[in-house]
């Protein structure tokens, strides 16, 4: 703002219900926010479920045309989700360092831009994936898309500390969708895949909650840590790892998965059970950050070990 009280050249007026000013930005730092509205990372993790689950149901590699649709439905899908998520998040996110620099609370999108754009994308997804995956696969991901921004978002976040144990099932229907996609129905071994993610969730999310307590505390989500302290989380994490270990066993035996799969259960829920008792042991931000990173690879190296189970048949 100038000295006669008139916008500069960085700037513009937002017509937005917020009236706040945005930074006004060339095309393509224009799309690349927008870009950033979608959470690409988090997208990803998504979809290294739904390909591995497609596999599995097909018992095989099913169509690439198949495949692809359904991996751009989910990714417009999830994209959308998240940009309502930065809409109806945004006045926590610019009082926590680790999102504070995310679109709006940087003010390179206009809030009201935010939301339309988030209801564009989960729109188009689904008559995307209707015309060409099926029905199913559409409202399950349309599904997921609601229950992300109304249930957890809107309603879960703010209020309850056990908001990513219930939210959590939002980010495992990508599971049911691969399945759904190649079957047509929803059957016990995509139950199973949906419970492991299911499962997987709150110890995750619960790890990254210790490494930004503080963050969460003054923006004051409830997360665990910040409502019953970092003792009573750890012992959440380690119940958690084993009801994982459970889950994946229990895919095993329903899916009549082979050996390459169980292996890799076997090796991978060690390890996460290992970080688990070291963090139950002690309880410290820096062993905290090191589980969340595991778990990432952890369910990643998880569900393609389930799709090379598939391709390779070794029983």
């Amino acid at each position: 703002m100038s000295e006669t009280g008139a916008l500069t050249i960085d700037e513009v007026v937002d017509a937005s219900r917020d009236g706040a000013p945005v930074v006004a930005l060339g095309t393509k730092d224009r799309i690349l926010a927008y870009i950033a509205l979608t959470k690409p990372r988090i997208i990803e993790l998504l979809l290294i479920t739904t390909v591995p689950s497609m596999i599995v149901a097909a018992k095989g590699m099913p169509s690439f045309a198949l495949m692809f649709w359904t991996v751009v439905g989910g990714a417009i899908s999830a994209g959308g989700a998240n940009a309502m998520n930065c809409y109806i998040d945004r006045d926590i996110d610019q009082l926590m360092p680790r999102t504070k620099r995310r679109p709006l609370p940087m003010h390179r999108v206009s809030p009201r831009g935010a939301l339309t754009f988030g209801i564009a994308l989960g729109t188009i997804a689904f008559f995307l994936m209707w015309a060409t995956v099926n029905l199913l696969a559409a409202s399950l991901s349309l599904g997921a898309l609601l229950f992300y921004v109304i249930v957890y978002t809107k309603i879960l976040k703010r209020t309850t500390p056990q908001n990513i144990v219930i939210g959590g099932a939002a980010g495992a229907v990508p599971a049911l969708v691969g399945w759904a996609a190649v079957t047509g129905r929803v059957e016990l071994p995509a139950l199973a895949l949906f419970g492991i993610i299911f499962y997987w969730t709150p110890p995750h999310f619960w790890a990254l909650a210790m490494r930004y307590e503080k963050d969460y505390a003054a923006a004051g989500v409830p997360m665990m840590p910040v409502v019953y302290g970092r003792r009573e989380t750890v012992k959440h994490i380690l119940l958690y790892s084993f009801l994982l270990l459970a889950l994946c066993l229990a895919f095993f035996s329903v899916a009549k998965a082979g050996l390459v799969y169980l292996a890799a259960a076997l090796i991978l829920n060690g390890i996460f059970i290992w970080h688990a008792v070291r963090l139950y042991r002690r309880p410290e931000p820096r062993l905290a950050w090191g589980l969340f990173k595991y778990s990432i690879y952890y369910l990643a190296l998880l569900f393609i070990a389930a799709a090379v189970d598939q391709l390779v048949v070794i029983r």
